[in-house]
């Protein structure tokens, strides 16, 4: 499956809002995740929830219709949706830690073959720690969904064997979402679901380790 790319991160927020099940409880984290919010179909059902307390988030505002009291996870103004409803931040906790969310979709410095996922700090001295509700929602979502691009501006792979930047969680995610390529973590190891303008051997060569095909 080689479609065109790599992708954008409008295009890559929409192929992850194509996967997002009918009716599902979704969290967005911040930077590129929020996007998806925008890529979701009026007739979704999906249910989107904020850490600092909303649930049923809409899209982003529009210019001139901002509301400075709705933001999402990243401070950018929102809007609502019909039922939507508001609560402590320290709720919205708890529905994250009590498995209430089918869903979250989180950006990574680094996510390993094995699905373990750094996204909080990369350990440099200059770098400021950030874990947000992160560690909360890698334990706490039934599914995580890492969005990120597949390479740093240097070109090093953030999908790695085995991750070099402090750990956010431990075998947590399910599925991780690039602009290159989307791949599954499996038992059987790192599988390759879609790619955007390359192949599987590239691919395979850039990360330097084992990919499985796409299952027919």
């Amino acid at each position: 499956m080689n479609g065109q790319g790599p992708l954008s991160k409008q295009a890559m927020a929409a192929v992850v809002a194509r996967d997002i099940p009918q009716g599902a409880v979704v969290n967005l984290g911040i930077g590129q995740p929020t996007l998806v919010a925008d890529h979701l179909p009026a007739d979704s059902g999906v249910v989107l929830h904020t850490e600092n307390g909303m649930l049923n988030m809409g899209p982003a505002a529009k210019e001139g219709e901002a509301d400075p009291d709705l933001t999402n996870a990243g401070k950018v103004p929102v809007t609502e949706l019909p039922g939507a409803a508001y609560f402590h931040h320290a709720d919205s906790f708890a529905m994250m830690r009590g498995g209430h969310l089918d869903i979250c979709v989180m950006g990574a410095f680094q996510v390993s073959a094995t699905g373990d996922l750094a996204n909080w700090h990369t350990g440099a001295p200059d770098a400021i720690p950030a874990v947000g509700g992160a560690m909360d929602l890698a334990i706490g979502a039934k599914k995580v969904f890492v969005m990120m691009t597949l390479f740093t501006k240097t070109g090093a792979p953030k999908l790695v064997p085995e991750c070099t930047y402090p750990l956010t969680g431990l075998r947590c995610v399910d599925r991780v979402y690039t602009d290159q390529a989307v791949f599954d973590i499996t038992p059987q190891g790192l599988r390759v679901a879609q790619t955007f303008g390359t192949t599987l051997d590239e691919l395979a060569g850039r990360l330097d380790m084992p990919l499985l095909a796409p299952e027919a």
